[in-house]
Parts: structure tokens; C-alpha cells; sequence
């Protein structure tokens, strides 16, 4: 699935959103509306069609999703139901053909291309199902990557930074190892460090268990579950449902379409259900 290519609005529309980013990012006023300020996300109407050969792929049909800070969210679909293209979108990835996106304020669905890159390095910390780790390159100076391109300031003490991010995830003992020194929840926690060093209004992770067993699957939304409760907006699109039983909040694409959005009262303690499966593994060994 390929990124829109910039056009002339694209380009046009750059300088004027970047510096409503610089503004609020350094406590400025904005001119989103004030009525977006109470979400982290506040997409509506989202429509996204594709074209594909002779055919029309109506990937998202009219979402509605607003998301509040703090809040954790899982987003779940079976394959072909929008759930990729939506997060493309909320990413900052792709633009929608129709409705509005506004993150953090800024209105996403008008900024060109340059001013998206912007938001997500800016807003944005991602974590990815591979990992998506610099092989023959430190934990530390993985983590420390997205802090080089910073345009915000460039003497930020990236290094030290980098190290608060993987003491944040319990890798402190950990930071001059390479991810081939390093086991794939490892590999995981400095992926989630990276996301974090930025200090982002919002964390997007996709399937970010999905290359991981049980165990080690529980122990990740451990951690999520823990930097939820110290105030990070967290999104997860997953297609398991212990999973999202994990997060606050579940919400069901099918066919382009939001058809469940449910507020769950029982959050699983993903630190017991790891410990209940460690146990388990222990006997059965």
C-alpha cells in the first residue's frame, strides 16, 4: 500500500502547519479548534478509497474515533477491515480523502507532506511488530536515533535521554547490547524506549506482540499497562483478543466501518496473567 504522493496543496500548506506545531510544542497558541483540545486523537468521517487495477477498494467508509490523554486503546479487525489504513492515517502516514483527523491540536488532514513528517516525529512514537531494530547498532543508540532528527532543538542531550528511555523499560543493563544479543521481548522493550525518548503526545503500536509468545506477549502489555497509569496515550491495533483485553477500550473495525466500541470494565493485569503463564510453563516443563 503506497504512501499519497504531495501535491501542490501538499506543499502549500507546509510552512503554515509546521509552525502551528513549533507554537504549540512550545506552549504557544494554536488554531485548531478549541473543540479538538480535550482529544489526543479526534478523527471524523474518515473515508479512504484505493484504486486497484479497475476496482475500487473503499478501505475506510466513514470512521468516527476520538481518543482522550491517558487513555489506552485497542483497535481490532479481521484482515480487510481498515484497521492498516487507519493507522496509516492516525500515524500521519496517509492523508484521508474525505474528514477531518486532528492530533494534538493540528489538524493532519491539511498538512502536506513535510508537516506530517513533522507530527511524527514530533507527536508520534511508534512500535512496530519486527521490531524494526538497527542491527550492528547499540540499544542505546537505536533509542537515540529519532532525537537526530529532532528539528525542534538540535543540542538535546540525545545520549542521556536514550538512557532514561531503557532505564524506563527495565533494559538499563542492557544498553550496549546489539538486538542479536538481545531476546525478542527485549528487542521490544528497546522498540517501545524508542517511542517513548521523544516524549510523544501519543504511542501507535502495531501488532506489537505479534512476533512474540504468550509470556513474553503479557510481560510487553506489562509495560504498556504501566506507562498508561504515568499518563501515555496508547493505541494498539491487534487481531488478539487477550490482547486487547489489556487496554481500556476496544474498538472493532469491519468493512471500513467502526461497528463496536466498547468501554471495558475489566481490564485484564497483564503483570498477572505473565506471572499465571509463567507458572503454568514451568509445570508443564
Amino acid at each position: 500500500m503506497g504512501l499519497r504522493a504531495a501535491d501542490d496543496s501538499d506543499r502549500d500548506s507546509d510552512d503554515e502547519t509546521i509552525g502551528m506545531i513549533h507554537r504549540r510544542d512550545n506552549g504557544g497558541a494554536s488554531s485548531a479548534p478549541a473543540t479538538s483540545s480535550r482529544w489526543v486523537i479526534d478523527a471524523r468521517q474518515l473515508v479512504r478509497t484505493y484504486q486497484m487495477g479497475q476496482n475500487q477498494v473503499h478501505a475506510l467508509r466513514g470512521v468516527d474515533l476520538q481518543v482522550g490523554p491517558g487513555d489506552m486503546v485497542a483497535i481490532v479487525g479481521a484482515s480487510g477491515s481498515g484497521k492498516s489504513t487507519l493507522m496509516n492515517i492516525l500515524g500521519c502516514l496517509d492523508r484521508p480523502d474525505a474528514g477531518s483527523y486532528v492530533l494534538d491540536g493540528v489538524h493532519v488532514d491539511t498538512a502536506g507532506k513535510n508537516a506530517r513528517a513533522d507530527l511524527r516525529n514530533q507527536k508520534i512514537g511508534f512500535v512496530f511488530q519486527g521490531f524494526n531494530l538497527l542491527a550492528r547498532t547499540s540499544a542505546v543508540e537505536n533509542v537515540e536515533l529519532p532525537l537526530l532528527y529532532h528539528r525542534n532543538d538540535h543540542r538535546l542531550p540525545t545520549r542521556r535521554l536514550a538512557e532514561e528511555a531503557l532505564q524506563r523499560v527495565g533494559l538499563g543493563d542492557r544498553m550496549d547490547h546489539e538486538p542479536s544479543e538481545l531476546s525478542g521481548g527485549q528487542q521490544q522493550r528497546v522498540a517501545i524506549a524508542r517511542a517513548l525518548v521523544t516524549k510523544p503526545s501519543l504511542v501507535l503500536a502495531d501488532e506489537p506482540t505479534g512476533n512474540l509468545d504468550s509470556r513474553t506477549s503479557m510481560e510487553i502489555m506489562a509495560l504498556f499497562q504501566d506507562l498508561n497509569r504515568e499518563g501515555v496515550t496508547i493505541v494498539v491495533v491487534t487481531h488478539e483478543d487477550d490482547i486487547a483485553r489489556c487496554t481500556n477500550r476496544k474498538v472493532e473495525l469491519r468493512d471500513g466501518l467502526v461497528v463496536h466500541d466498547e468501554r471495558l470494565r475489566d481490564r485484564v493485569d497483564a503483570a498477572q496473567e505473565a506471572a499465571r503463564r509463567k507458572s503454568s510453563d514451568s509445570v508443564i516443563a
